[in-house]
C-alpha cells in the first residue's frame, strides 16, 4: 500500500511541475503572443480562430506544452527520486491537494 501512496505522491508532483513550467511559459507572454500561439494552434487543427480569451489560453496552452517538450513521467520521476532538490523549486504545491 505505502509503495502505491508513494507512486501516486509522484505521479500528482510530476503534474505539478508539468503544470508549473506550462504557468510560467504562459505568464510571460503577452495577450497578442497568446493569441498568435492560439490561432497557430487552431490552424493546426483545423479550427477557427479561438473565439474567446478562455478559448485562447486553452489553444495556446497545448502549442506551449509542444514547445516545452516536458518529460515523459517514467523519466522524470527517475530523476526525481535521484535528485529532487532539482525539481522541488518548481512545484507549487498542487500535489499536496491530491493527497
Amino acid at each position: 500500500m505505502a509503495d502505491r501512496d508513494g507512486e501516486s505522491v509522484l505521479r500528482s508532483k510530476y503534474r505539478d511541475y508539468c503544470s508549473a513550467r506550462v504557468a510560467d511559459a504562459l505568464l510571460s507572454l503577452s495577450p497578442d503572443e497568446i493569441f498568435a500561439l492560439a490561432e497557430a494552434q487552431a490552424r493546426e487543427a483545423n479550427r477557427l480562430a479561438p473565439s474567446s480569451y478562455n478559448d485562447a489560453i486553452r489553444l495556446a496552452t497545448g502549442k506551449i506544452r509542444e514547445r516545452l517538450k516536458l518529460p515523459e513521467y517514467e523519466s522524470w520521476a527517475a530523476q526525481y527520486v535521484e535528485d529532487p532538490s532539482r525539481f522541488d523549486p518548481y512545484l507549487m504545491g498542487l500535489w499536496k491537494s491530491e493527497e
